[in-house]
Order: structure tokens, then sequence, then C-alpha cells
């Protein structure tokens, strides 16, 4: 058996059994509907903490993923749980978007339209209606790509903001969080609006597809009820999505070396110093070629493959002698995050899988390998279930910091699972 096949085993069984297990054990919520806002780093369930909606979609996205790979109804529950509590929660019918969050209960607690956010919830919604044929789950995702281009896009600098309040006026503080700084525009939220509508392009293309072929049922079948995607949508969606990548490749990309700016001035001034995220570049690696890859435009994809191929080289320099990668570095006061993220970690993986795929580069299939070994000896909590948020540089467990919560989902790590279980069958 070789390499790729040990590697598949032990994710399929990891993502089964310490984490997809974990969420539907642990983190659904009977009571007030959905999943449970919290359980900290000690293990301690906090059934009245704030509900946020990047866990709720993530938890989406994660269960409607595992369902339409491996078909077991138990996920399809969970996603459907799930998507239900997104659309009955956090959909604000008034204005329109997703609430930041709302409490335990239910009921709207933050009001705000992060884009983040709501570029997750397309992402959740896409991937539930690839897997099921949801109609209402595509067209929530349609609804909230209105929300993005019409009061997100920067008309006269391109590019996306980060926030408005609930009515869609101008915010104050448009941070992501308290450890980011307050810019207008930022890599983290472009790329999680690049994602997100990579799936969207997909999820079209496959309905499209569907919809045209020469499909003749059996007498007696009963067929599911078609969803029609006009090219018109396709093309939008495209536009969108190849303009993401020139965003990319043109501005975010920092040309001298190679990392990928963190913040910027709504004109695309770099703001907040030298910062270097290398679970973000190598992350940022792999998900600029799939979009270049679903939008199967040969003159974009010439263009990405060799940046991401420097990307991904670039992002070296946070990679540890036992294969972990520390979280970021700045340059400007010398301060280095030597912290092992599990987020980070299961980037690595991805991405140096992506680069051993597509170009045959055997030392990236080495890299991968060890970010894995790593995440097996240090990250996973195999007695409790779910990763440990990280360890610190002395190899100490953060029990700090979440093991489920708000920005604690599963979705990086069952992806990194999930990729590789798809990429090689």
């Amino acid at each position: 058996m070789n390499k790729i096949e040990i590697m598949k085993q032990e994710m399929q069984d990891v993502l089964e059994n310490n984490i997809l297990r974990f969420w539907i054990d642990k983190m659904t919520d009977n009571e007030h509907g959905g999943y449970y806002g919290r359980i900290d780093g000690h293990g301690v369930l906090h059934p009245k903490a704030e509900k946020g909606a990047i866990l709720n979609a993530r938890i989406l996205w994660a269960f409607s993923a595992a369902y339409r790979v491996m078909h077991n109804p138990e996920y399809l529950e969970a996603a459907k749980r799930a998507k239900d509590y997104i659309i009955d929660h956090f959909v604000d019918i008034e204005y329109g978007g997703v609430y930041w969050s709302v409490d335990y209960e239910g009921k709207p607690l933050d009001t705000k339209k992060q884009f983040y956010a709501i570029g997750f919830v397309i992402y959740g919604m896409t991937e539930y209606a690839r897997a099921t044929g949801d109609r209402e789950a595509l067209e929530c995702a349609l609804q909230l790509f209105d929300c993005i281009e019409e009061h997100a896009f920067d008309h006269e600098n391109n590019g996306y903001i980060e926030a408005c309040t609930q009515d869609w006026k101008p915010i104050a503080d448009m941070r992501l969080s308290e450890l980011d700084a307050n810019y207008p525009k930022s890599q983290n939220t472009h790329l999680h609006i690049i994602e997100p509508y990579t799936n969207l392009l997909r999820c079209l293309k496959e309905f499209h597809a569907s919809e045209s072929c020469n499909y003749v049922p059996a007498i007696g079948a009963v067929l599911p009820v078609a969803i029609t995607v006009p090219m018109e949508i396709i093309n939008r969606v495209e536009a969108a999505l190849r303009n993401l990548i020139f965003i990319f490749t043109d501005r975010i990309l920092n040309p001298k070396t190679h990392h990928l700016d963190l913040f910027f001035e709504i004109d695309w001034t770099r703001g907040a110093g030298q910062l270097e995220s290398y679970g973000h570049d190598i992350e940022c690696s792999w998900l600029i070629h799939e979009a270049a890859l679903v939008l199967e435009d040969k003159d974009i994809l010439a263009k990405v493959e060799p940046i991401v191929q420097l990307v991904a080289k670039a992002s070296e320099k946070g990679i540890n002698p036992d294969g972990s990668m520390i979280h970021e570095a700045n340059l400007d006061t010398g301060y280095v995050d030597s912290d092992l993220h599990w987020w980070v970690q299961a980037e690595n993986v991805v991405g140096w899988i992506n680069i051993y795929q597509h170009f045959g580069n055997q030392m990236a299939l080495e890299r991968a390998k060890a970010g894995w070994q790593y995440i097996k000896e240090y990250l996973i909590d195999y007695k409790d279930g779910e990763w440990f948020w990280s360890r610190h540089k002395d190899g100490s467990l953060n029990l700090d910091d979440d093991k489920a919560g708000f920005w604690k989902c599963p979705y990086h790590n069952s992806r990194m699972c999930l990729e590789l279980i798809e990429r090689f069958k």
C-alpha cells in the first residue's frame, strides 16, 4: 500500500470517528435546535454560548460534503439540521444577508453583516445543494451572492469591503475579530469569498450539466424537481470569480516576497506593516488553483499555476523541521507566533498534496506526509474527540482556546480529510 492510500485510510477513520462523531454526539443542541455554540478547551460544554454564523455555516459545509462523498444518512441529517437552523435563525428576512451571531435560543444577537460570514453560508449552502439537489439551499446561496455583489463590491477600486451594519450602512469597526487590524479590505475575507464563489460556480455547472443531459428515466421512475440554471447566472458568477483571481494575483500577492499581504486601505494601499501568515499562504495557494481549475479558463490557469507554486514555496518559511507549520510573523516588530494551530496544520497538508498532485513534486508529498504525522501525534484528541486548538512552541497543549466554538469548527480538518479522499479515488 502506497503513502497516499495509507493517508487516505487514516484520514477517513479520523474524519468519521474523531471529527464528525464529536460534532454529532457532543454539539447537537436538541433543546433549542441547531448546534451548541461552545465547548471549551477543557471539554466543558457552554450550552448558553452565542451561536456564530461561521460555526454553523462550517458545520453545514462539513456534513454536506461528508454526505456527498460517503453517503451516510446520519451526515445528511446533521447537514439538514444546520441548513434549516441557518435559514430559520441567521438569515435576515428584512434586510437580507445573515447575522453575525444569535443567542443560544436562536434570537439575533450581533446583527452586523460581515461578508466573510456571508461567504461561508454560500459555501455551506452550495455544498448542501451539490449533495442533495436541494432548491432552497441553492436559492439561498444565490441570494447571498447578490448581497455580496450589491453591498460589498467596490466599483471604484475593485475588491470587497469587510462589513456593514445590519441595514448595509457603513460600519466603523470592520474587524473580523479582535486579533485583526481595522482595515476596509483584507486578504482573509477575499480568500473566503473566492472559496464560496468557486463552489457556487461548481454547483451551478453541475446542475446545468445534469439538466442538459440526454437522460431518459425508466418507466415509473420518480424524477426530482428540476433546477434550471440560466447561463446568465453562470456567466455572472464566472465573471466575479475571474475578477477575484486577478485581485489575488495583481493586488494581494506581494510580488517581492510571494507572500500574501493581509490588510489594505480602500484604494489597495498596503497597511498594518509587514505581516506574513504562513497558514493563509499555503491555504491560498491551493484555493486559487482550485478557482482557476473550476473556471476552466486556460489563459488564467497558465497565469495562476506558476504563482500557486511560488506562494507554496514562500510558505515554507513557516515550516518546522518536524513538518509542522507556525502561525504567522510580524517582520516590523520581530514578533513570531510560533503556536501550531490546528487549522494551519490541516491547510499545510492540503496545500502540499495539491502541489504533489498537479506538479509531480515528490518533496511536496513528503511535506504533506510530515504535516499529517505531526497532526496524528500532537493535535488529535483520541480520548474525547476532535482536535486541540494548538500546541505552544514548547510543545505544551493550548487548553485556553476552544475545542469547539465560534472559530473552532469541523471545517479545516474535515476538508483536509475529504480533499485527500476525493483527489485520489
